[in-house]
This record gives structure tokens, sequence and C-alpha cells, in this order.
């Protein structure tokens, strides 16, 4: 991993990252997905809620308050899959998104996968710093795609 974050810089100023999904502001984050993001506008609040249910989630705080989320897809054995990332507007621009991700592909759980993968519109910058690349044989790639509002 080329970018390398240093963990006690950001404690040292309030901030933590945490897996512990009781920490998680479900309102805030249901909002910024609905409201705010481009890629979940619409989405339903039980759906959201279930989403994060099966999910590894991410939640990084400054001072116990939440400033950004992203939530991990995975069999923690072969795939996992990034999304619903995002760091508040308030605390952009400090690095917290690649402490994030750092985070992310440094988990314990995450270990040793064979594939990585996430969908982007305007965070490729951020992703190829850690080895993300666009889709080898994207040919091979198939989804079913319903969104949220029509």
């Amino acid at each position: 991993m080329s970018v390398i974050m240093n963990d006690s810089a950001f404690i040292k100023k309030g901030f933590h990252i945490s897996t512990d999904k009781s920490l998680l502001n479900f309102e805030m984050i249901f909002k910024y997905l609905d409201q705010e993001s481009y890629w979940a506008g619409g989405i339903p609040e039980n759906t959201l809620r279930r989403a994060i249910e099966n999910s590894l989630c991410f939640g990084i705080y400054f001072r116990n308050e939440q400033a950004g989320f992203a939530r991990v897809i995975t069999d923690k054995a072969t795939f996992a899959y990034i999304c619903d990332v995002f760091v508040l507007t308030e605390y952009k621009r400090i690095g917290l998104s690649k402490w994030l991700v750092q985070t992310i592909l440094k988990h314990n759980d995450l270990q040793g996968l064979r594939r990585w993968s996430l969908a982007t519109a305007d965070a490729q910058g951020l992703y190829t710093q850690f080895g993300f690349k666009q889709i080898n044989k994207p040919e091979r790639w198939m989804e079913i795609f319903t969104p949220y509002r029509p």
C-alpha cells in the first residue's frame, strides 16, 4: 500500500475509527446517504438498516461525534465491496478519507482477500493511491441495477 496515514496523528487530534455498530449515528448516516449522496438518494430507511446490520461498518468519530462512514460487504475470505464511503463536509480535506480507506484495507478480518471492489463517480484519485484500478476485463462483469428513485 503506497499511502501511509499516521493513525496516532489523527488520534492526537481527537479522531478515531471504530467498527462498533452501537456507536453509529444512524440518523446522520441515513440523512447523508438519502439527501446528499449521488449514489443512494431515496434509499428506504429499512433498507439501510438491513444493509448496516449485514455489513462490516466503519465509523469515523471526532470527540465521539460521527464524522464519516463506510460499509464493507464481504465474506471475509475471498471478496470485499467497499461502499457508502463519506466524510462530512466540515471534516473534509484533512486526510480522513485516506485514513478510512487505509484502516479498511488493514482490518484483520479482511486480510488475504482475492478481490476488492468498489464503484465511484468522483473519487478515483483517492482509491488509486491504494492500488485500485479500473476493472480488468469489464466484459465479464454484469449487474442488475434498480435505482431507489426513478
